[in-house]
């Protein structure tokens, strides 16, 4: 099942943008990045920084097989917007705990933030040809 021109440079586009995000939690976004941990985690440093740099390498791995697999765009799709889904929490905290970062200074930011979880899963889905996929999977030719 083949996608469009347009699904294939969503999808490009998607998995850049996820390799910027990788890098920023490597590098020039780091401390940005911990506000993104959830609050019910352990606190200690070195455990908080190892989700920041487990999740970034996560993120670069999808992000480029989103470019460079598309043999499996499906399955990255699916794994991409799983991941998303198990990130979402660290949303929720940095909403429900007040915490600044990535300019998110007020609730109403964070909030704004959250309702845009969905719309990343979609993208992922949509782009990938994986909702079109999860869709059809049971229906009979």
């Amino acid at each position: 099942m083949k996608t469009s021109l347009l699904q294939n440079i969503f999808r490009i586009l998607l998995g850049s943008l996820m390799v910027l995000a990788g890098v920023g939690h490597l590098t020039f976004q780091r401390q940005e990045f911990t506000a993104q941990v959830p609050m019910w985690l352990p606190r200690d440093p070195a455990f908080i920084d190892f989700v920041v740099v487990f999740s970034g390498v996560v993120e670069i791995a999808l992000g480029l097989a989103m470019i460079f697999l598309s043999k499996y765009r499906i399955q990255i799709g699916i794994a991409l917007a799983v991941f998303y889904v198990l990130v979402f929490p660290g949303n929720i905290s940095q909403y429900t705990n007040g915490i600044s970062a990535f300019g998110l200074d007020t609730n109403q930011k964070r909030f704004i933030r959250l309702l845009f979880q969905p719309v990343l899963i979609v993208w992922a889905l949509w782009s990938t040809n994986a909702l079109y996929y999860i869709i059809n999977r049971n229906k009979k030719p």
